[in-house]
């Protein structure tokens, strides 16, 4: 089965985006999409050899947090803006030590921080053991790091186990 399936989540993204694009769901669109979706991951497989093990059931709850955390950080981020004066206002420079390894994890975790308003991740390291992030607005930078790590790192800790 692996065989077919060597990336099984990429099967699954390419079907459901060929399945959005062509903006129809019959036999023949659903056809070619399996084709797809079994094809393109075969034929790429050889160029990622060393890819982590994904656990996909954390990694669906971990996506439903980032867009919960998004809207609600949007709403924060126009509160912000809205109502408090610059002079109040906090930003910082957060050095968040990474506890994570694989290059995968460490790409999703900035993403997830950058696609986060009010956050933008600015660069990593070049140990790969800390994370630069700027915050609209930290009044207190430790604990934002705490918060950042607790929320979003333990969990990628466990997808990425």
């Amino acid at each position: 089965m692996s065989r077919l399936f060597p990336h099984p989540g990429l099967s699954a993204l390419l079907i459901a985006m060929w399945v959005v694009m062509v903006n129809d769901v019959s036999f023949g669109t659903l056809f070619l999409a399996l084709v797809f979706g079994i094809v393109v991951p075969i034929f790429t497989a050889p160029w990622w050899p060393g890819r982590p093990h994904v656990r996909f059931l954390p990694g669906l709850a971990y996506c439903l947090l980032v867009v919960w955390d998004i809207v609600i950080a949007n709403f924060e981020v126009a509160a912000i803006i809205l109502f408090k004066p610059n002079r109040k206002l906090r930003p910082a420079w957060l050095t968040i030590p990474l506890e994570l390894d694989t290059p995968e994890a460490i790409t999703v975790f900035a993403g997830t921080i950058s696609l986060t308003p009010g956050t933008v991740s600015a660069d990593v390291s070049a140990c790969g053991k800390y994370l630069l992030v700027h915050a609209l607005h930290a009044p207190d930078p430790a604990a934002e790091v705490a918060k950042i790590k607790a929320r979003y790192e333990a969990r990628l800790k466990e997808i990425y186990a």
